[in-house]
Protein backbone atom coordinates (compact mmCIF):
# COMPACT_ATOMS: atom_id res chain seq x y z
CA UNK A 1 0.00 0.00 0.00
CA UNK A 2 1.42 3.51 -0.86
CA UNK A 3 1.86 6.15 2.02
CA UNK A 4 -0.79 8.67 2.09
CA UNK A 5 0.14 11.41 4.17
CA UNK A 6 -1.74 14.04 6.41
CA UNK A 7 0.26 17.01 5.87
CA UNK A 8 2.98 17.70 2.92
CA UNK A 9 6.76 18.02 3.47
CA UNK A 10 6.20 21.78 2.48
CA UNK A 11 7.44 23.77 5.78
CA UNK A 12 4.30 25.93 5.51
CA UNK A 13 2.11 27.09 8.34
CA UNK A 14 -1.53 26.10 8.35
CA UNK A 15 -4.86 27.94 8.84
CA UNK A 16 -7.65 26.06 11.19
CA UNK A 17 -10.59 26.47 8.71
CA UNK A 18 -12.98 28.76 7.22
CA UNK A 19 -17.04 29.40 7.97
CA UNK A 20 -19.55 30.38 5.62
CA UNK A 21 -23.57 30.61 6.35
CA UNK A 22 -26.68 31.89 4.73
CA UNK A 23 -30.03 32.97 5.62
CA UNK A 24 -32.39 33.79 2.38
CA UNK A 25 -35.22 35.68 3.86
CA UNK A 26 -37.08 34.77 0.52
CA UNK A 27 -36.87 31.10 1.22
CA UNK A 28 -34.63 29.74 -1.61
CA UNK A 29 -32.63 27.02 -1.27
CA UNK A 30 -28.67 28.30 0.17
CA UNK A 31 -26.58 25.22 -0.32
CA UNK A 32 -25.44 25.78 -3.46
CA UNK A 33 -24.14 29.21 -2.50
CA UNK A 34 -22.67 27.74 0.46
CA UNK A 35 -21.30 25.82 -1.63
CA UNK A 36 -19.29 28.38 -3.59
CA UNK A 37 -18.59 29.91 -0.44
CA UNK A 38 -16.41 27.56 1.14
CA UNK A 39 -14.49 27.38 -2.67
CA UNK A 40 -13.28 30.49 -1.86
CA UNK A 41 -12.34 29.28 1.38
CA UNK A 42 -10.63 26.09 0.82
CA UNK A 43 -7.06 27.80 1.23
CA UNK A 44 -8.11 27.95 5.31
CA UNK A 45 -8.22 24.00 4.83
CA UNK A 46 -8.31 21.25 2.46
CA UNK A 47 -8.55 17.90 4.71
CA UNK A 48 -12.58 17.98 5.39
CA UNK A 49 -15.24 20.06 4.52
CA UNK A 50 -19.32 20.23 5.29
CA UNK A 51 -22.44 21.85 5.07
CA UNK A 52 -25.91 21.49 6.65
CA UNK A 53 -28.93 23.30 5.83
CA UNK A 54 -32.75 23.60 7.21
CA UNK A 55 -36.16 24.74 6.09
CA UNK A 56 -36.91 27.39 8.35
CA UNK A 57 -40.47 26.68 6.76
CA UNK A 58 -40.64 23.18 7.61
CA UNK A 59 -40.51 21.31 11.49
CA UNK A 60 -38.27 22.41 13.94
CA UNK A 61 -36.14 18.97 13.50
CA UNK A 62 -35.56 19.02 9.64
CA UNK A 63 -32.02 19.48 8.38
CA UNK A 64 -29.66 17.83 5.54
CA UNK A 65 -26.07 17.46 6.20
CA UNK A 66 -23.40 16.20 4.35
CA UNK A 67 -19.67 16.27 4.82
CA UNK A 68 -16.82 14.03 4.17
CA UNK A 69 -12.88 13.83 3.87
CA UNK A 70 -11.09 16.23 0.79
CA UNK A 71 -11.65 19.09 -1.10
CA UNK A 72 -14.85 21.20 -1.57
CA UNK A 73 -15.49 19.93 -5.18
CA UNK A 74 -14.70 16.22 -4.09
CA UNK A 75 -17.06 16.09 -1.53
CA UNK A 76 -19.47 17.79 -2.99
CA UNK A 77 -21.62 17.53 -6.44
CA UNK A 78 -24.92 18.76 -8.56
CA UNK A 79 -26.66 15.81 -7.45
CA UNK A 80 -25.93 15.96 -3.97
CA UNK A 81 -26.60 20.21 -3.74
CA UNK A 82 -29.64 19.72 -5.32
CA UNK A 83 -30.76 17.69 -2.90
CA UNK A 84 -30.18 19.79 0.31
CA UNK A 85 -32.90 21.93 0.41
CA UNK A 86 -33.29 24.60 2.79
CA UNK A 87 -33.19 28.33 3.39
CA UNK A 88 -30.57 28.77 5.93
CA UNK A 89 -27.65 27.28 6.32
CA UNK A 90 -23.74 26.62 7.47
CA UNK A 91 -20.40 25.82 6.10
CA UNK A 92 -17.20 24.64 6.95
CA UNK A 93 -14.21 23.83 5.63
CA UNK A 94 -11.24 22.25 7.82
CA UNK A 95 -7.36 21.65 8.69
CA UNK A 96 -6.20 19.39 11.72
CA UNK A 97 -2.77 19.07 13.42
CA UNK A 98 -1.63 15.89 13.82
CA UNK A 99 -4.18 13.08 15.31
CA UNK A 100 -7.32 14.40 14.33
CA UNK A 101 -7.78 14.19 10.73
CA UNK A 102 -11.36 11.91 9.97
CA UNK A 103 -14.55 12.03 8.83
CA UNK A 104 -16.03 12.10 12.57
CA UNK A 105 -14.33 15.80 12.86
CA UNK A 106 -15.68 17.22 10.12
CA UNK A 107 -17.89 20.12 10.77
CA UNK A 108 -20.66 21.09 10.52
CA UNK A 109 -22.02 19.87 14.02
CA UNK A 110 -25.66 19.68 14.03
CA UNK A 111 -27.16 18.59 17.48
CA UNK A 112 -30.80 17.57 17.74
CA UNK A 113 -32.61 18.27 20.93
CA UNK A 114 -35.77 19.70 22.64
CA UNK A 115 -35.64 23.24 20.80
CA UNK A 116 -34.98 21.55 17.28
CA UNK A 117 -31.74 21.36 15.57
CA UNK A 118 -28.50 23.47 16.37
CA UNK A 119 -26.32 23.37 13.55
CA UNK A 120 -22.53 24.83 13.99
CA UNK A 121 -19.31 25.70 12.38
CA UNK A 122 -16.11 27.28 14.28
CA UNK A 123 -12.59 28.42 13.63
CA UNK A 124 -10.02 28.70 16.13
CA UNK A 125 -9.04 26.85 19.53
CA UNK A 126 -10.03 27.01 22.56
CA UNK A 127 -7.88 26.86 25.80
CA UNK A 128 -10.00 25.83 28.41
CA UNK A 129 -11.32 23.06 25.99
CA UNK A 130 -10.34 20.39 27.96
CA UNK A 131 -11.49 21.67 31.33
CA UNK A 132 -15.04 22.05 29.85
CA UNK A 133 -15.03 18.59 28.34
CA UNK A 134 -14.30 17.21 31.86
CA UNK A 135 -17.19 19.12 33.46
CA UNK A 136 -19.71 18.48 30.44
CA UNK A 137 -18.68 14.50 30.38
CA UNK A 138 -19.22 14.32 34.32
CA UNK A 139 -22.93 15.78 33.91
CA UNK A 140 -23.70 12.81 30.72
CA UNK A 141 -22.40 14.59 27.19
CA UNK A 142 -21.33 11.70 25.29
CA UNK A 143 -18.53 12.89 23.10
CA UNK A 144 -18.42 11.89 19.40
CA UNK A 145 -15.97 13.95 18.15
CA UNK A 146 -12.27 15.01 19.57
CA UNK A 147 -13.37 18.56 18.61
CA UNK A 148 -13.13 21.29 20.55
CA UNK A 149 -16.19 22.52 18.07
CA UNK A 150 -18.46 20.13 20.09
CA UNK A 151 -17.63 20.82 23.27
CA UNK A 152 -19.23 24.42 22.34
CA UNK A 153 -22.05 23.23 20.62
CA UNK A 154 -23.21 21.07 24.04
CA UNK A 155 -22.39 24.30 25.90
CA UNK A 156 -24.99 26.52 23.70
CA UNK A 157 -27.30 23.65 23.65
CA UNK A 158 -27.43 23.52 27.49
CA UNK A 159 -27.43 26.90 27.99
CA UNK A 160 -30.50 27.04 25.39
CA UNK A 161 -32.73 25.20 27.88
CA UNK A 162 -32.33 27.86 30.38
CA UNK A 163 -32.48 30.69 28.48
CA UNK A 164 -35.12 32.79 26.74
CA UNK A 165 -33.48 32.90 22.90
CA UNK A 166 -31.04 31.14 21.04
CA UNK A 167 -28.81 33.99 21.05
CA UNK A 168 -29.03 34.12 24.66
CA UNK A 169 -27.82 30.86 24.95
CA UNK A 170 -24.67 31.35 22.30
CA UNK A 171 -23.71 34.75 24.62
CA UNK A 172 -24.25 32.56 27.86
CA UNK A 173 -21.74 29.67 25.80
CA UNK A 174 -18.97 32.59 25.16
CA UNK A 175 -19.23 33.57 28.92
CA UNK A 176 -17.58 30.32 29.45
CA UNK A 177 -15.36 29.51 26.49
CA UNK A 178 -12.05 30.84 26.45
CA UNK A 179 -9.71 31.23 22.99
CA UNK A 180 -9.92 32.36 19.53
CA UNK A 181 -13.48 31.80 17.87
CA UNK A 182 -15.29 32.71 15.21
CA UNK A 183 -19.12 30.83 15.22
CA UNK A 184 -21.87 30.73 12.77
CA UNK A 185 -24.82 29.04 14.93
CA UNK A 186 -27.99 27.77 12.58
CA UNK A 187 -31.12 27.75 14.45
CA UNK A 188 -34.52 26.83 13.56
CA UNK A 189 -35.18 30.29 13.16
CA UNK A 190 -32.14 32.31 13.34
CA UNK A 191 -28.79 32.54 11.97
CA UNK A 192 -26.35 33.60 14.85
CA UNK A 193 -22.48 34.53 14.32
CA UNK A 194 -19.77 35.49 17.54
CA UNK A 195 -16.75 36.10 17.93
CA UNK A 196 -14.17 36.05 20.24
CA UNK A 197 -13.38 39.27 22.38
CA UNK A 198 -9.73 39.42 21.18
CA UNK A 199 -10.95 38.87 17.46
CA UNK A 200 -8.30 36.49 16.35
CA UNK A 201 -9.79 35.45 13.39
CA UNK A 202 -11.75 37.35 10.68
CA UNK A 203 -15.64 37.39 10.18
CA UNK A 204 -17.80 39.26 8.40
CA UNK A 205 -21.30 40.53 7.24
CA UNK A 206 -21.90 40.28 3.82
CA UNK A 207 -26.09 40.88 1.84
CA UNK A 208 -27.14 39.46 -1.49
CA UNK A 209 -30.59 40.81 -2.39
CA UNK A 210 -32.45 39.66 0.92
CA UNK A 211 -30.60 37.24 1.86
CA UNK A 212 -27.40 37.78 4.21
CA UNK A 213 -24.00 36.40 4.19
CA UNK A 214 -21.45 35.09 7.63
CA UNK A 215 -18.18 34.07 6.03
CA UNK A 216 -14.51 33.94 7.49
CA UNK A 217 -13.20 36.39 4.38
CA UNK A 218 -14.68 39.13 2.35
CA UNK A 219 -13.13 37.15 -1.06
CA UNK A 220 -16.24 34.48 -0.41
CA UNK A 221 -18.55 37.16 -0.20
CA UNK A 222 -17.47 38.49 -3.83
CA UNK A 223 -17.54 35.18 -5.43
CA UNK A 224 -21.18 34.47 -4.75
CA UNK A 225 -21.75 38.09 -5.73
CA UNK A 226 -23.10 39.39 -1.76
CA UNK A 227 -22.02 43.13 -0.36
CA UNK A 228 -19.69 43.64 1.89
CA UNK A 229 -21.34 45.09 5.00
CA UNK A 230 -19.08 45.29 7.72
CA UNK A 231 -16.69 43.26 9.66
CA UNK A 232 -18.58 41.17 12.91
CA UNK A 233 -16.50 43.33 15.65
CA UNK A 234 -14.48 41.43 18.71
CA UNK A 235 -16.22 40.27 21.40
CA UNK A 236 -19.52 41.01 19.30
CA UNK A 237 -22.81 38.51 18.56
CA UNK A 238 -24.90 39.38 15.77
CA UNK A 239 -28.14 37.67 15.19
CA UNK A 240 -30.05 37.32 11.68
CA UNK A 241 -33.61 37.13 11.29
CA UNK A 242 -36.41 38.37 9.13
CA UNK A 243 -37.97 39.82 12.22
CA UNK A 244 -35.43 42.31 12.85
CA UNK A 245 -32.58 42.01 10.04
CA UNK A 246 -29.37 41.93 12.21
CA UNK A 247 -29.38 42.47 15.94
CA UNK A 248 -26.22 43.19 17.13
CA UNK A 249 -25.28 42.26 21.11
CA UNK A 250 -21.53 44.19 21.84
CA UNK A 251 -21.50 43.65 25.88
CA UNK A 252 -19.30 41.30 25.60
CA UNK A 253 -16.75 43.80 23.51
CA UNK A 254 -13.51 45.42 25.19
CA UNK A 255 -11.54 47.99 24.69
CA UNK A 256 -9.28 48.11 21.51
CA UNK A 257 -6.01 47.70 23.00
CA UNK A 258 -7.19 44.29 24.26
CA UNK A 259 -7.64 43.19 20.70
CA UNK A 260 -5.37 40.31 19.11
CA UNK A 261 -5.65 40.00 15.85
CA UNK A 262 -3.77 37.17 14.55
CA UNK A 263 -1.12 38.72 12.38
CA UNK A 264 -0.50 35.88 10.06
CA UNK A 265 -3.59 36.05 8.45
CA UNK A 266 -2.50 39.00 6.94
CA UNK A 267 1.51 37.82 6.23
CA UNK A 268 -0.04 34.42 5.30
CA UNK A 269 -3.44 32.74 5.82
CA UNK A 270 -6.05 34.71 3.93
CA UNK A 271 -6.06 35.55 0.32
CA UNK A 272 -4.71 38.94 -0.81
CA UNK A 273 -8.13 39.83 -2.20
CA UNK A 274 -9.49 39.76 1.21
CA UNK A 275 -9.60 42.52 4.02
CA UNK A 276 -9.89 41.98 7.76
CA UNK A 277 -11.05 44.64 9.75
CA UNK A 278 -10.67 47.23 7.63
CA UNK A 279 -7.30 46.35 6.28
CA UNK A 280 -6.68 45.38 3.02
CA UNK A 281 -4.72 41.42 2.72
CA UNK A 282 -2.73 42.82 -0.23
CA UNK A 283 -1.72 45.76 0.73
CA UNK A 284 -0.43 44.17 3.85
CA UNK A 285 1.99 42.32 2.27
CA UNK A 286 2.69 45.03 -0.08
CA UNK A 287 3.55 47.17 2.78
CA UNK A 288 5.67 43.79 4.34
CA UNK A 289 7.62 43.45 1.68
CA UNK A 290 8.39 47.39 1.51
CA UNK A 291 9.90 46.80 5.39
CA UNK A 292 12.67 44.24 3.91
CA UNK A 293 13.65 46.75 1.11
CA UNK A 294 14.27 49.52 3.79
CA UNK A 295 15.07 47.23 6.74
CA UNK A 296 17.87 44.31 4.84
CA UNK A 297 18.67 45.84 1.55
CA UNK A 298 21.14 43.83 -1.12
CA UNK A 299 22.32 44.26 -4.11
CA UNK A 300 20.92 41.92 -7.09
CA UNK A 301 18.93 41.67 -10.13
CA UNK A 302 15.67 40.05 -9.41
CA UNK A 303 13.31 39.52 -7.00
CA UNK A 304 11.22 36.80 -6.27
CA UNK A 305 8.15 35.30 -4.50
CA UNK A 306 7.93 31.81 -3.22
CA UNK A 307 4.15 31.06 -4.30
CA UNK A 308 1.61 32.31 -3.29
CA UNK A 309 2.09 34.73 -0.19
CA UNK A 310 5.84 35.39 -0.98
CA UNK A 311 4.11 36.94 -4.16
CA UNK A 312 2.96 40.55 -3.13
CA UNK A 313 5.74 41.15 -0.74
CA UNK A 314 8.37 40.52 -3.63
CA UNK A 315 6.47 42.78 -5.39
CA UNK A 316 6.43 45.69 -2.53
CA UNK A 317 10.23 44.23 -2.29
CA UNK A 318 10.75 45.06 -5.93
CA UNK A 319 8.83 48.74 -5.32
CA UNK A 320 10.46 49.70 -2.59
CA UNK A 321 14.03 49.08 -4.13
CA UNK A 322 13.29 49.67 -7.47
CA UNK A 323 14.89 46.31 -8.23
CA UNK A 324 13.34 44.46 -11.24
CA UNK A 325 10.17 41.67 -9.89
CA UNK A 326 9.63 38.35 -11.95
CA UNK A 327 8.07 35.04 -11.76
CA UNK A 328 11.08 32.70 -10.79
CA UNK A 329 8.29 29.45 -9.66
CA UNK A 330 6.06 27.11 -11.57
CA UNK A 331 3.71 25.96 -9.13
CA UNK A 332 2.23 23.22 -9.47
CA UNK A 333 -1.97 23.47 -8.82
CA UNK A 334 -3.30 20.05 -8.66
CA UNK A 335 -0.88 19.42 -5.78
CA UNK A 336 -3.66 19.62 -2.31
CA UNK A 337 -2.39 19.11 1.63
CA UNK A 338 -3.55 15.12 0.98
CA UNK A 339 -0.57 13.05 -1.30
CA UNK A 340 1.13 10.27 -2.28
CA UNK A 341 4.30 10.97 -0.82
CA UNK A 342 7.45 9.85 -2.68
CA UNK A 343 9.32 6.87 -1.01
CA UNK A 344 12.84 8.30 0.69
CA UNK A 345 14.63 6.39 -1.78
CA UNK A 346 12.88 7.81 -4.56
CA UNK A 347 14.43 10.57 -6.88
CA UNK A 348 10.84 12.59 -7.09
CA UNK A 349 11.16 15.45 -5.07
CA UNK A 350 8.44 16.15 -3.06
CA UNK A 351 9.57 20.30 -2.81
CA UNK A 352 9.67 19.90 -7.04
CA UNK A 353 6.60 18.02 -7.24
CA UNK A 354 5.07 21.29 -6.39
CA UNK A 355 7.61 24.09 -7.38
CA UNK A 356 9.77 24.06 -10.17
CA UNK A 357 12.34 27.04 -10.90
CA UNK A 358 11.95 29.07 -13.94
CA UNK A 359 15.82 28.79 -15.66
CA UNK A 360 15.21 30.91 -18.39
CA UNK A 361 14.49 33.71 -15.63
CA UNK A 362 16.86 33.09 -13.38
CA UNK A 363 19.72 31.56 -15.07
CA UNK A 364 22.76 33.76 -14.44
CA UNK A 365 21.12 36.20 -12.03
CA UNK A 366 21.65 37.57 -8.64
CA UNK A 367 18.05 36.70 -6.94
CA UNK A 368 16.48 38.01 -4.07
CA UNK A 369 13.86 35.37 -2.80
CA UNK A 370 11.16 36.24 -0.41
CA UNK A 371 8.96 34.10 1.76
CA UNK A 372 6.75 34.59 4.41
CA UNK A 373 8.04 31.94 7.18
CA UNK A 374 10.52 29.49 8.21
CA UNK A 375 9.39 27.31 10.50
CA UNK A 376 11.33 24.16 10.92
CA UNK A 377 13.11 25.06 8.43
CA UNK A 378 13.03 21.36 6.55
CA UNK A 379 12.43 22.98 2.66
CA UNK A 380 14.21 26.86 2.25
CA UNK A 381 16.96 24.80 1.78
CA UNK A 382 16.06 22.64 -1.11
CA UNK A 383 14.20 25.78 -2.86
CA UNK A 384 17.30 28.01 -2.20
CA UNK A 385 18.74 24.86 -4.20
CA UNK A 386 16.34 24.52 -7.16
CA UNK A 387 16.96 28.42 -7.65
CA UNK A 388 20.80 27.81 -7.74
CA UNK A 389 20.36 24.24 -10.00
CA UNK A 390 19.13 26.44 -12.53
CA UNK A 391 21.80 29.00 -12.80
CA UNK A 392 21.02 31.79 -10.30
CA UNK A 393 24.75 33.40 -9.31
CA UNK A 394 23.61 34.67 -5.76
CA UNK A 395 20.62 34.10 -3.57
CA UNK A 396 19.20 36.33 -0.89
CA UNK A 397 16.35 35.34 1.22
CA UNK A 398 13.93 37.50 2.82
CA UNK A 399 11.21 36.34 5.05
CA UNK A 400 8.07 38.75 5.35
CA UNK A 401 7.81 37.87 9.10
CA UNK A 402 10.08 37.67 12.47
CA UNK A 403 11.25 34.44 13.22
CA UNK A 404 9.15 32.10 15.25
CA UNK A 405 10.06 31.33 18.77
CA UNK A 406 6.89 30.07 20.34
CA UNK A 407 4.21 27.55 20.01
CA UNK A 408 0.63 29.33 19.12
CA UNK A 409 -2.37 27.90 20.60
CA UNK A 410 -5.28 29.81 19.05
CA UNK A 411 -5.58 28.42 15.61
CA UNK A 412 -2.94 27.54 13.53
CA UNK A 413 -0.09 25.09 13.65
CA UNK A 414 3.23 26.77 14.57
CA UNK A 415 4.77 23.68 16.80
CA UNK A 416 6.35 23.30 19.72
CA UNK A 417 9.58 25.38 20.29
CA UNK A 418 12.20 22.17 20.06
CA UNK A 419 10.83 21.90 16.33
CA UNK A 420 11.16 25.71 15.65
CA UNK A 421 14.34 26.37 13.82
CA UNK A 422 15.46 29.64 14.96
CA UNK A 423 14.65 28.46 18.28
CA UNK A 424 17.53 26.41 18.39
CA UNK A 425 19.95 28.72 15.31
CA UNK A 426 21.04 31.83 15.08
CA UNK A 427 19.92 33.61 12.24
CA UNK A 428 23.64 33.23 10.86
CA UNK A 429 23.03 29.98 11.17
CA UNK A 430 19.93 29.14 9.94
CA UNK A 431 21.65 31.20 6.62
CA UNK A 432 24.08 28.53 6.54
CA UNK A 433 21.96 25.46 6.90
CA UNK A 434 19.30 26.76 3.99
CA UNK A 435 22.49 27.95 1.96
CA UNK A 436 21.57 31.31 0.90
CA UNK A 437 23.99 34.17 0.02
CA UNK A 438 22.23 36.40 3.12
CA UNK A 439 18.99 35.94 4.92
CA UNK A 440 16.73 38.70 6.87
CA UNK A 441 13.51 38.87 8.71
CA UNK A 442 11.13 41.22 9.02
CA UNK A 443 11.84 43.63 12.21
CA UNK A 444 9.41 42.80 14.96
CA UNK A 445 8.19 46.50 15.45
CA UNK A 446 7.38 46.39 12.13
CA UNK A 447 4.29 44.12 12.38
CA UNK A 448 1.84 46.58 13.84
CA UNK A 449 3.11 49.52 11.36
CA UNK A 450 2.16 47.24 8.22
CA UNK A 451 -1.44 46.58 9.70
CA UNK A 452 -1.85 50.64 10.37
CA UNK A 453 -1.54 50.11 13.97
CA UNK A 454 -4.48 47.37 14.67
CA UNK A 455 -3.61 45.49 17.83
CA UNK A 456 -2.51 41.94 16.86
CA UNK A 457 -1.33 38.36 18.26
CA UNK A 458 2.30 38.15 18.18
CA UNK A 459 2.85 35.37 21.18
CA UNK A 460 4.52 32.95 18.23
CA UNK A 461 7.60 35.64 17.93
CA UNK A 462 7.85 36.83 21.32
CA UNK A 463 6.04 34.29 23.75
CA UNK A 464 3.84 37.22 25.06
CA UNK A 465 0.22 36.10 24.38
CA UNK A 466 -2.77 37.77 24.95
CA UNK A 467 -4.40 35.44 27.57
CA UNK A 468 -2.29 32.32 29.64
CA UNK A 469 -1.83 29.49 27.44
CA UNK A 470 -3.38 26.35 28.92
CA UNK A 471 -1.26 24.49 31.21
CA UNK A 472 -1.64 20.98 28.88
CA UNK A 473 -0.93 21.29 25.02
CA UNK A 474 -3.99 19.64 23.80
CA UNK A 475 -3.86 21.25 20.41
CA UNK A 476 -3.51 18.02 18.89
CA UNK A 477 -6.45 16.22 20.02
CA UNK A 478 -9.22 19.17 20.83
CA UNK A 479 -8.66 21.47 17.14
CA UNK A 480 -10.06 22.52 14.19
Amino acid sequence: MKEIIKDTPWDDLHEECGVFAMYDFDGGDVASSIYYGLFALQHRGQESCGIAVSDTNGPKRNYSLNKGMGLVNEVFNQDILEGMHGDIGVGHTRYSTAGSSCRENAQPLVLSYIKGILGMAHNGNLINAEELRDELSMTGAIFQTTIDSETIAYLIARERLNSATVEEAVARACDRIKGAYSLVVMSPRKLIAARDPQGFRPLCIGKRDNAYVIASETCALDTIGAEFIRDIEPGEIVTISPDFGIKSDKSRCVSKDKHARCIFEYIYFARPDSSFDGKSVYESRIQAGRYLAQDSPVDADLVVGVPESGNAAALGFSLESGIPYGTAFVKNGYVGRTFIKPKQASRESSVQVKLNALREVVAGKRIIMIDDSIVRGTTSDRIVKMLRDAGATEVHVRISSPPFLWPCYFGTDVPCREQLIAYNHTVEEIREIIGADSLAYLQFDRLSQMVDGLEICHGCFDGNYPMDPPENDIRGDYDK
